[in-house]
């Protein structure tokens, strides 16, 4: 959970949405510590609900479990709490959802069609046609996901999600900041070999083989890949850094962090 959530998209695209350094820091350091206090939050939620509605009592209801925290709230306060938790819970949705469409449209459009595809001749038209698009396809994407996964608990399937995160990007961003040898190769390797295993053992892993598609047996064991992908994914930066050397990154990487030390460009 910790790596998935310095690699989170919408917690990365923070550094682009304030005016300096500083305003970056502070920005992260306050959504990385909610995240972190809602994590806690879980745990104490999910055991109270154990001991006080019972495991059996909370599976009645929703057999992923779902449901311990509005039965957790309606024990506790009544109706009026569980309407309130229910509110909460909602916007919660709403604010998630939003941020990751965004954040999703935003890469897709700008990162992939207009840097990839476009080489950078794109005016703004077409890219906010691209964008739109970008953001019903995602939108498509997560109902067909949400309808397949029906019945599964939720937050194993945020921690797959964040498996996700912490094998793509927490690799690249982590080597790229404080290894002074890592090249644009080795970063591209080290995302895409992430991505592909990642999604490549969740797909053989119990979640799929066996609790959707009820298979007796999975390829794979774990039904949560991160303790493989995140080494592998290291291991594949490292790897191409060192066969395929870039002097120009070693320059650039000198160059960053004396600006980031003084406070101003190198000559």
């Amino acid at each position: 959970l910790m790596f998935g959530t310095a690699g989170l998209p919408h917690i990365l695209m923070r550094f682009y949405t304030v005016p300096d350094a500083r305003a970056a820091r502070t920005s992260v350091f306050i959504a990385t510590g909610l995240i972190g206090l809602f994590y806690l939050l879980t745990f104490i939620l999910g055991f109270g609900a154990m001991v006080l509605i019972g495991p059996d009592a909370i599976r009645a209801v929703d057999k992923g479990g779902n449901m311990a925290a509005p039965l957790l709230a309606e024990l506790l306060g009544g109706t009026p709490f569980l309407g309130f938790i229910a509110a909460v819970a909602f916007a919660t949705i709403l604010a998630v959802v939003a941020g990751l469409t965004l954040s999703g449209a935003a890469a897709l459009s700008h990162d992939l069609w207009v840097s990839v595809v476009r080489k950078g001749h794109a005016d703004a038209g077409e890219q906010l046609r691209v964008a739109r698009i970008a953001t019903l396809a995602l939108g498509i994407v997560a109902v067909g996901l949400g309808i397949t996964f029906k019945g599964q608990n939720v937050a194993f399937m945020v921690s797959l999600a964040f498996a996700i995160a912490a094998s793509a990007n927490f690799p690249a961003l982590l080597l790229a900041i404080f290894w002074r040898r890592y090249t644009t190769a080795g970063a591209v390797t080290s995302m895409a070999t992430g991505t592909i295993a990642t999604l490549a053992l969740i797909y053989l892993s119990p979640t799929i083989q066996v609790d959707i598609l009820g298979q007796g047996t999975a390829w794979f064991p774990l039904k949560n890949p991160a303790l493989v992908t995140i080494p592998l994914s290291f291991l594949a930066g490292i790897l191409v850094s060192l066969l395929a050397p870039e002097p120009a990154a070693a320059a650039e990487f000198t160059r960053l962090e004396r600006q980031t030390h003084l406070g101003s460009p190198a000559e």
